[in-house]
């Protein structure tokens, strides 16, 4: 029992100690205490302003995917419509696959050499004349 009353004793000991290290009586543990609370709004504020950042990063990703024209493409037109789409031009997909056909067959002809030095003289002649 003698050894609680001193260790009681020395703890009261301990806290005027530190009470005096702290600040004088009352009116030091009144700053300290009012310190406290600045710090603790601090880091409230922190807190929130965190917060706030994680929400505008979150909006920003959203943003940039907003952005991304494969992604408004997926959102408005569904493949059940591109498909929808395919096969409504399916009848006129062979006559265009055969226009592509004779632009193909023509390519030669149109990089020859006499094609385009024909365009070359067109506009030196534009030039020459008054």
């Amino acid at each position: 029992m003698a050894a609680g009353a001193v260790e009681v004793w020395r703890l009261q000991w301990r806290l005027k100690e530190l009470e005096q290290r702290v600040g004088d009586g009352i009116c030091g543990s009144r700053k300290v205490v009012d310190e406290l609370a600045k710090v603790q709004v601090a880091l409230s504020n922190i807190a929130g302003k965190r917060e706030r950042i994680k929400i505008l990063f979150k909006k920003i990703e959203d943003v940039i995917k907003y952005l991304d024209h494969q992604y408004i493409d997926r959102m408005a037109v569904t493949d059940a419509m591109k498909l929808q789409f395919i096969l409504a031009e399916e009848q006129v997909i062979p006559s265009r696959a055969a226009f592509l056909e004779q632009v193909k067959n023509l390519q030669p002809i149109l990089e020859s050499a006499s094609i385009q030095g024909t365009a070359s003289r067109s506009h030196q002649q534009c030039q020459d004349a008054p």
